[in-house]
Order: C-alpha cells, then sequence, then structure tokens
C-alpha cells in the first residue's frame, strides 16, 4: 500500500475535533451532521430547549404547537370542570358531553383572545383562572411567534453536492475533486472551501487528519457550480496511491464551505464528506451550463452529480 504520508514527513496531527477514532464509521454524514452520539446526558436539557425548537422539522414544530395548544386547552377545561359549570352563562346542554366541550372551547377562546361571548364566567373564582389563562395565552402566543420569526429569519445553506467525488485527469496529471452550486437563487459571495482527509494509519490503525491543498480555495462569486480540485501532485498526501489503497485507509475527505448570504447579511455553512466507496476513478463532471437562445446562460442543477467516462484515466493517482 502506498504511504499517505510522504517518507521524511512527521505524520500529521491537526485533529478536525472528531478525535483519534477507529474503525470504518464516517466522521460526517452526508448531510452535514456528525457521527457522534452523545452519552449520559440527563432526560431533561432545558439548556437545549430553544436550539431544538429552532432546529427541528417544520412538520414537527406545528405538530408540537399543536400538542401544546390542545394539552394547555384540556387542562383548563378539567379546571372549570371541576370548578362546576354552574358558574358559568352558557346556553349549551346539560349533558356531561355538552359541558366537557363548552369548558374546552371556552379554553380556547380564552387562551387566544377570541371571547365570542355566549359563554362567560359567573363567579370571582372561574374569573381569576379566565384572567390567568389570558395571561398565559398572551405570553404563548408571544412566545410561539418568536420562534417562528427565529425559524424563517435564520439563514440555511441550501447547496447540493455531487454524489461522488471523483479521481479525473487534470492538467497532465491527475485531482481529487467534486462539485456544488447553490439550490436557491439568492447571491452568495466569497465563497471558501476547506477539504480535509482522515485515513488509518497503517502503523497502529489511529486515525490520522491532513489538510489538502486546493487548487482554488476561494471564489468571490457564485452564481453557477465551483468544481474544487485538490492537485494530486508529487507533494499531495495522495500521490501514487490506487483505488485499493484508499479503501484500506478507509479514507474519508470531510468537505466545509463557508460563504456570506448577501440576502441576510450573514455568514453560513455547510458540510460534507466523501468516503473511499463515493470516489469514482476515470470520470469526469458533465458540464451544467449551456448557451440559451437568448444569449444568457443556462445552468441545470439536475446536473450537478452528471459524470462521463474520462479519457487517459489512470489507476494511480
Amino acid at each position: 500500500m502506498a504511504s499517505l504520508i510522504s517518507p521524511g514527513k512527521p505524520i500529521p496531527n491537526d485533529d478536525l475535533g472528531l478525535g483519534l477514532r477507529t474503525g470504518p464509521a464516517r466522521g460526517v454524514n452526508k448531510d452535514g451532521s456528525f457521527n457522534v452520539r452523545r452519552a449520559g446526558r440527563p432526560l431533561f436539557r432545558g439548556y437545549e430547549l430553544y436550539h431544538s425548537l429552532i432546529t427541528m422539522g417544520g412538520f414537527q414544530f406545528l405538530a408540537l404547537l399543536f400538542l401544546g395548544f390542545l394539552v394547555t386547552n384540556a387542562l383548563f377545561a378539567a379546571v372549570y370542570l371541576g370548578l362546576g359549570m354552574e358558574h358559568f352563562i352558557r346556553t349549551g346542554g346539560s349533558t356531561r358531553l355538552d359541558q366537557m366541550l363548552d369548558a374546552f372551547f371556552f379554553s380556547a377562546q380564552t387562551l387566544t383572545t377570541v371571547g365570542y361571548g355566549h359563554i362567560s364566567p359567573n363567579s370571582h373564582l372561574v374569573s381569576a383562572v379566565a384572567a390567568l389563562e389570558s395571561l398565559l395565552g398572551l405570553l404563548s402566543f408571544a412566545l410561539a411567534t418568536g420562534l417562528l420569526y427565529g425559524r424563517f429569519s435564520r439563514p440555511h445553506a441550501q447547496m447540493c453536492f455531487s454524489h461522488h467525488a471523483l479521481v479525473a485527469p487534470y492538467r497532465g496529471i491527475t485531482g481529487f475533486m467534486f462539485r456544488f452550486a447553490n439550490r436557491r437563487s439568492n447571491q452568495l459571495i466569497e465563497v471558501e472551501a476547506t477539504v480535509s482527509m482522515s485515513f488509518l494509519d497503517g502503523d497502529n490503525q489511529t486515525r490520522r487528519y491532513v489538510a489538502l491543498e486546493l487548487e482554488r480555495s476561494k471564489i468571490n462569486l457564485f452564481p453557477t457550480s465551483w468544481t474544487v480540485v485538490h492537485p494530486i501532485d508529487e507533494s499531495s498526501p495522495l500521490h501514487g496511491m490506487t483505488e485499493a489503497d484508499l479503501r484500506r485507509s478507509q479514507a474519508e475527505f470531510i468537505v466545509l464551505i463557508k460563504a456570506f448570504d448577501d440576502t441576510f447579511a450573514q455568514t453560513i455553512y455547510q458540510r460534507t464528506s466523501y468516503v473511499a466507496d463515493e470516489v469514482l476513478w476515470g470520470f469526469r463532471f458533465k458540464p451544467m451550463a449551456s448557451l440559451g437562445p437568448d444569449g444568457s446562460t443556462e445552468f441545470r442543477l439536475r446536473d450537478v452529480g452528471a459524470v462521463e467516462a474520462a479519457e487517459g484515466a489512470q489507476s494511480r493517482m
């Protein structure tokens, strides 16, 4: 197996924070999340409540709001039923089901401060409970509105990456490369790419990390796509490696993209990774852009991962 580190060079120890782990498991998943499971955490983690509400899926968030609305109204309805429905001025039926429904809908009208008026409290005790529920409703909806605003105002990177990275001919040598594009129509500027490779050191099977030098690590404008290339020359840690060597070392290429979102005026980040099985040899990316009838550039996002056989491909880097 070809060595990942040239003779005479020190073994890199620029740990990315993933630890000197062993085994085939990848450190960064395709969606950018870390393949890390935290053990020993308490069941209730109040310090993560806001973060969880901001980052959870949209359907989960709406379902949680709806569930909270139902539970709150059910609890206050139980309080009103416990105090007695005779303390209300109401025109509903006298059955237990009618009383439960009236109590629930009175709670919903009080919590949302709608107050249709066909049910109203007729005692100081019930009025005090209704006033407390109104205050809770105002605070709850203010909190929910803030969370909704936080979710919509938080900038999200929406970049699509090629499913495979490639080892392809590049300017008389070979290069490790992948391609990505911005799904959104917003403008990203000062886009930076960082690529690190982790691998199992052959001596003690400890996972090491090394940064890969890129042909270009930053572009100022990003209207179309960017093929990030690491030239595999004599100074590259990949020089002389074969596909079997890459798989044997359980290599993983960790990608970090940093850009400035012109819409939100904030810096955004996105991560992904490629393991050895996701690296294709002897292919190159197909063009994504073509000239439209009106002279403008037509850009096809669906082709971000489209590849074709490359002429003059080598079996060794």
